[in-house]
């Protein structure tokens, strides 16, 4: 292998970090409100910056799309490790699950986009059930420790319930069914 070139070993200037993650923020906000059709200009507008400095960073939609959807599970993946210091284990569990429900209610405009990029994605599709399934195996694991939560449940289960219970809300006031679902579940969880 040859030397690496100055180029290669250098790390992000601090306003390119500072860039991406403006970006970020004002795409989430964008295709909450828009939907995949939101204009990227619109998104460059709202991070107060050039176009260019978008296609720099996420040269195509997709990829903005792509990014947006990994900040959003990371986000609840840091939300968990937040969470598991809670000292009650079932209701740091309950404010997690109730966290992804708002999420979902408030960008329900990005959902359709961040689908269609999760759907061609394998890679990505794996990225997000595992950081997730990690995130519900933190907060799972502690109630099971502390003898609140049944231990016969896994990770993957409950993050398939949360899925069911989004994917069967049809009306326009899903939100509140959709909390009374998580709740009357993770009641079920309790350990008698």
């Amino acid at each position: 292998m040859g030397p690496e070139t100055a180029k290669t070993r250098r790390k992000p200037r601090a306003d390119s970090i500072r860039n991406r993650e403006i970006l970020l923020e004002a795409a989430t906000q964008i295709f909450s409100a828009g939907g995949p059709q939101a204009s990227l200009e619109a998104v460059a507008r709202q991070a107060g910056v050039g176009i260019g400095t978008l296609y720099r960073h996420f040269p195509t939609r997709e990829a903005l799309f792509e990014a947006v959807y990994r900040h959003e599970v990371d986000h609840l993946g840091e939300l968990a490790e937040l969470l598991a210091r809670d000292s009650d284990p079932v209701e740091a569990l309950r404010k997690w699950l109730h966290a992804n429900v708002r999420l979902v209610a408030t960008k329900k405009g990005m959902v359709e986009a961040l689908q269609l990029v999760a759907h061609g994605s394998t890679e990505l599709k794996a990225y997000s059930f595992e950081r997730m399934s990690n995130a519900i195996g933190l907060l799972l694991d502690r109630g099971v420790a502390a003898g609140e939560i049944r231990s016969d449940i896994s990770p993957e289960d409950l993050l398939r319930t949360l899925v069911g219970i989004f994917y069967s809300q049809g009306t326009a006031d899903w939100q509140p069914a959709a909390l009374r679902l998580v709740d009357v579940f993770v009641d079920g969880l309790r350990k008698r």
